[in-house]
């Protein structure tokens, strides 16, 4: 039995225009060069030029007037909700997401032998396309380091599919399944194991998976007395399981020699701040962007179709509807390069202005505290929006060229209760570790000990932690016999 109830529901749309921002945002300079040829491509009625603006002078007889044109382009049979649903996808759906689209990092050669290993799975088309995603966030060592619910909300933005934080994890164990071995893992853990699993089970690659599952850190610290013991196993045996771990590979990525030759990444500077008599002046580097605009041609094929009402077939409006797809797609576009420019400029010189004593002199102890939200709010805009901002984009001052997120760091306090940035703090520990006598290393607590007779409040977990950061090992590790 039909039942009728009236429901009340809140959606959230993401607008075409939004979209297009998300993805360019996130672009570096060279990357959006590249972005704009291919759309001047793709799309007749998008050119090279500054806009247009002879139409609004020329009266109400060369611009059409909008509500017209929405009349007879979408008249009461020709209205969104009555179009085919042939017609409708022909000429207002969404394009496929293609590689070009996605968050590339890794080389030409590997992501395509990894596409070409997911066309061969039993995949739907949602399924394919939260592959590819995954597959685009893989960097150069191989390893898939964003999380998955940052890849599930790009992919919820970018490619307007609605999927769970478990149906992504289900499509990312299909892509860590794939060649080569441990690629897509999250950490190095992670690697060793699927690289072990996939190996033939002997005792010492069982005992190895063991050691890597349940002692990752006491074997990281190279603490084997330990594993010895936890795992009831003589010298011998550790040997043959350490054989086992050393013939993994630590870089999955890396590991891949296909037939093309790796894509080199070369850095484009997306900023310059040049100083003059002791002040900034932030620039983008725009030089090889284009001005855009609307084709003229496309505006008067429009322009006439509205004024010209005696010769309007359904073969002229099935084109014009062609036109103003494109047109509209162009527009779309545009608006989209010049929010992106503008969000990057503002974000840029909030950026400038807080480490503006950096920039100024290029001494790295000046660089202060500062973190996404500090930006944002700065700016006004969100967090979510800064971090796109900030990620793959370089700058370059008369002392170099910097990644912008090398400029977020998180406070911390001295005795005195002055702010100084973490990255102060591991340039001081790291001066501390080249200085030390090789033969008789400081341990962490020691080096703990000496930035607190330099003012600095911190303990000696947080030196482990900048230390690994550093890549700096440990003192037994670091003594010279």
């Amino acid at each position: 039995m039909f039942k009728q109830q009236l429901q009340q529901k809140l959606q959230q749309r993401i607008s075409p225009q939004q979209i297009q921002l998300i993805k360019l945002m996130e672009l570096p300079a060279l990357e959006l060069e590249e972005r704009i040829k291919r759309e001047l491509e793709e799309n007749p009625a998008l050119e090279e030029g500054e806009e247009d603006h002879t139409l609004q002078d020329q009266g109400a007889d060369s611009q059409p007037d909008a509500e017209t044109t929405e009349e007879i382009l979408l008249g009461d049979y020709l209205r969104e909700d009555d179009i085919p649903d042939y017609k409708f996808q022909e000429l207002r759906s969404m394009e496929a997401p293609r590689k070009e689209d996605l968050p590339q990092s890794i080389s030409e050669s590997l992501y395509e032998y990894l596409l070409e290993q997911l066309g061969l799975r039993e995949l739907t088309p949602e399924e394919h396309a939260i592959g590819e995603q995954i597959i685009g966030n893989i960097d150069d060592d191989g390893y898939l380091r964003r999380s998955l619910e940052d890849i599930t909300d790009d992919i919820a933005f970018t490619l307007g599919i609605e999927a769970s934080v478990d149906e992504v994890k289900k499509i990312l164990e299909i892509v860590q399944d794939m060649d080569p071995p441990g690629i897509a893992s999250k950490d190095l853990r992670e690697s060793l194991l699927i690289q072990l699993s996939k190996k033939e089970q002997k005792e010492p690659v069982v005992l190895a998976y063991k050691m890597i599952e349940l002692y990752f850190e006491e074997f990281s610290k190279r603490h084997y007395d330990k594993i010895m013991r936890a795992l009831h196993i003589d010298d011998k045996e550790m040997k043959a399981i350490l054989h086992e771990v050393q013939s993994l590979n630590p870089k999955p990525g890396s590991s891949w020699n296909g037939d093309f030759n790796e894509q080199l990444t070369h850095i484009v500077p997306d900023f310059l701040i040049e100083s003059r008599d002791g002040k900034l002046f932030l620039s983008m580097s725009n030089a090889n962007i284009p001005e855009l605009r609307i084709s003229r041609e496309y505006r008067d094929m429009m322009s006439d179709f509205v004024s010209n009402k005696k010769n309007q077939t359904s073969d002229r409006r099935d084109a014009v509807l062609f036109v103003k797809q494109k047109m509209d797609a162009a527009q779309w576009f545009i608006d989209a390069v010049k929010q992106r420019q503008e969000t990057l400029l503002k974000t840029m010189t909030a950026i400038m202005e807080i480490q503006y004593d950096f920039f100024l002199t290029g001494d790295e102890s000046a660089i202060k505290p500062m973190i996404l939200k500090d930006v944002a709010d700065k700016t006004g805009y969100n967090i979510s929006t800064i971090s796109r901002v900030s990620n793959s984009k370089y700058v370059q001052c008369e002392h170099g060229v910097y990644s912008l997120k090398s400029l977020f760091s998180e406070s911390m306090l001295t005795h005195s209760g002055e702010e100084v940035s973490a990255i102060e703090m591991k340039a001081l520990l790291k001066s501390f570790i080249e200085g030390e006598n090789k033969q008789k290393p400081f341990t962490d607590e020691e080096l703990a000990n000496k930035m607190k007779e330099k003012g600095y409040v911190i303990a000696r977990r947080t030196i482990v932690k900048y230390r690994e950061q550093l890549g700096i090992p440990i003192a037994r590790l670091r003594k010279e016999l």
